[in-house]
């Protein structure tokens, strides 16, 4: 695996530079910067997802709530840390990608109609987000996409953190889920949409709001995850998977510094030692 070797052979170290959030209760980075630095009280609310206004009105039509919430967040990120969205090469993870849309999919095979319209099947891949990106950016760079099922946030942080070092430019890094509609909630019952955008650069300005950094060992085991204080705020965090870096980003809202642990894989951790940068 890249990131596995590279966290291996030297330390990763990145600049947080921009930031894009987007949830129950979350309207934006701003206000969520807020409620997590602990100042503003915490009102949980369904997700309201915008309209993707940055895409033509065909491709309008036919974004679903995932394509909404990672548009939204990625221009949030982009625009605070002042790169051009098109030069920005980018890192895109859902632990189930359009969930809404694989329910009318299957929906429409369990009918005795069968055909499923293009649209429905044109959003079914994985990598529609990074698409419907690269379509409302204008972003020709190279675009990777993940799944790593609950540990998709931490798999995307590490490619996108080893991209960062391994090519020395700064990487959009976006973070999704939605909530599927029953009867697949009952198996897979994640009870909103979430969604996170960073921009990671190699270097320090005058935007960058935090260093993180992995070093060899990072990879930890039978170690406990950080929890969030509130009981909403950890209800939504261990409730979707993209809702992981909650203890992350408020190390950045909170200018904390020391380390703060995510999910990675079953059994294992990911120690991401944080830093202000005041």
């Amino acid at each position: 695996m890249t990131q596995t070797s590279a966290v291996g052979a030297l330390p990763l170290s990145v600049f947080v530079e921009g930031v894009g959030l987007l949830g129950p209760g979350l309207s934006n980075w701003a206000q969520g910067r807020g409620v997590l630095a602990g100042g503003d009280a915490y009102q949980s609310a369904r997700c309201v997802v915008p309209l993707p206004m940055a895409l033509p009105a065909a491709e309008r039509r036919r974004a679903g709530t995932v394509v909404k919430v990672a548009l939204a967040v990625g221009q949030e990120a982009v625009a605070a840390s002042g790169f051009a969205a098109s030069t920005l090469p980018s890192v895109f993870t859902s632990s189930s990608g359009d969930a809404i849309n694989c329910h009318e999919i299957c929906s429409a095979l369990a009918s005795s109609d069968r055909l499923i319209s293009p649209t429905r099947f044109h959003n079914s891949v994985h990598n529609a987000a990074s698409g419907y990106w690269s379509i409302s950016s204008g972003a020709m760079a190279s675009s990777s996409v993940l799944c790593a099922h609950d540990g998709s946030f931490a798999a995307g942080l590490l490619e996108a953190m080893a991209q960062v070092m391994l090519e020395q430019t700064a990487v959009l890094l976006v973070a999704y889920d939605t909530d599927y509609p029953e009867p697949l909630r009952s198996v897979r019952p994640l009870p909103d949409t979430f969604a996170v955008a960073l921009v990671l650069a190699p270097r320090r300005s005058q935007r960058s709001l935090a260093q993180w950094q992995l070093a060899p060992g990072a990879f930890l085991s039978d170690a406990p995850t950080q929890r969030m204080d509130n009981e909403a705020l950890e209800l939504l965090r261990n409730g979707v998977p993209a809702a992981r870096c909650l203890p992350l980003l408020r190390s950045v809202a909170a200018q904390r510094q020391g380390e703060v642990l995510l999910d990675y894989l079953p059994g294992q951790q990911l120690a991401v030692q944080v830093a202000p940068c005041l």
